[in-house]
């Protein structure tokens, strides 16, 4: 495992981080993130899809808990948070998702125990008066050739 922290970020370094994680991408991965409400999770994701190359409105996906783009290969971006119960991810057909190579951006992950991939990377953010502080962990062979393309 690898790991990168980077603290005391302003939302506008927040945002570079996340398009220099998609300048680097070579292939879908399993991103979860982590944090408070505030944290910056939805402004990464917009970041991070917007420089994949997708043009106009990038929604949050509070209500709908996902929205779908495309780009190189499918984004999946979720937001669990008003998940009440895992099993209603079956009514959005999570298991046709499940066998799509598809880059999978997914707040609020812990609300879904049991049904989602296995990350390749977590990020934690937190955040204090509108500064900043990311961990993120590399765990799998892949997202450790992000983190090396990105050094």
């Amino acid at each position: 495992m690898k790991q990168l922290i980077c603290k005391g970020l302003d939302e506008a370094a927040l945002i570079t981080l996340a398009e220099s994680f998609a300048e680097h991408l070579q292939e879908p991965l399993v991103i979860f993130l982590h944090g408070q409400l505030g944290a910056g999770k939805t402004t990464f994701n917009r970041g991070l899809i917007r420089r994949l190359g997708i043009s106009g409105a990038i929604k949050s996906p509070t209500y709908t808990l996902l929205e779908e783009y495309k780009a190189r290969w499918p984004v999946l971006h979720f937001d669990l948070y008003r998940l009440e119960e895992p099993e209603e991810l079956e009514y959005l057909g999570i298991r046709d998702y499940l066998t799509t190579p598809a880059l999978w951006l997914v707040e609020w992950a812990e609300k879904a125990q049991g049904l989602l991939p296995t990350p390749d990377i977590e990020i934690k953010l937190s955040v204090k008066q509108a500064v900043r502080d990311i961990s993120v962990d590399f765990h799998t062979a892949k997202a450790i050739s992000l983190y090396h393309a990105m050094e």
